[in-house]
């Protein structure tokens, strides 16, 4: 029986393109201009302090600006990265500049799945910051009611086996009463690994080769 459904949000949730194509562009296009009107707010100074640190050398804030962007640029998984563009998007979702992407089906169904007692969760590469602002500012209103936790790569990465045991432990459910949604084939091999029910998302073309079960939407998923 499930009990507790974890879902990715990148190419599960919500689309590939809308992080890749708006939300690294926003806080691409907003970095320096953030950093110089916030350099005196707490949590920018640490962030800052922090990136002089590890770089072994003090940075100007264009400097840093661009070592950012640069990392965007990367795809690359950093956490200073993460909280500064967490940062920027926060001021952007509230200001209604962003709204967060959903595929059609996403929150009926999610809404469905809680009423019939489903717990429901995310996993993401994102940070948890960045998860809750995509869920609470998305096109279909605020569905962070519907959510009760968030994971991000704190609990570990989402290729590896002890990150879904970490996550496991923390609900307190035993692994088969989770299923696990994404649309990668190495995190589907990891959760199976740690005990999980997996399924794969193919939100396009369907591959001639298939590993998991798979669906097209989450209304195709019987729960």
């Amino acid at each position: 029986m499930t009990k507790f459904i974890l879902m990715d949000i990148e190419g599960t949730t919500s689309s590939i393109s809308f992080v890749h194509e708006t939300l690294f562009p926003y806080a691409k296009e907003n970095m320096l201009e953030f950093i110089r009107e916030n350099k005196e707010v707490p949590e920018v100074q640490d962030i800052l302090t922090k990136l002089c640190a590890e770089q072994g050398s003090g940075l100007s804030l264009p400097a840093a600006a661009e070592l950012f962007n640069k990392w965007i640029d990367e795809d690359k998984k950093h956490g200073l990265l993460k909280k500064i563009q967490g940062l920027i998007w926060k001021g952007g979702f509230e200001s209604g500049e962003l709204k967060g992407h959903l595929y059609p089906e996403v929150a009926s169904i999610l809404k469905e799945w809680k009423g019939r007692g489903v717990e429901l969760g995310i996993y993401s590469s994102g940070s948890v910051e960045a998860q809750k602002l995509l869920f609470k500012y998305s096109v279909e209103g605020d569905l962070t009611t519907l959510l009760s936790n968030y994971f991000d790569t704190g609990v570990g990465h989402k290729r590896e086996v002890d990150s879904y045991m970490n996550i496991i432990n923390e609900l307190g459910v035993e692994a088969n009463e989770v299923l696990f949604l994404s649309d990668i084939t190495e995190e589907l091999d990891a959760a199976k690994s740690a005990g999980l029910q997996v399924t794969q998302l193919f939100r396009d073309d369907l591959p001639s080769t298939k590993d998991h079960p798979h669906v097209t939407s989450f209304s195709e998923l019987e729960i």
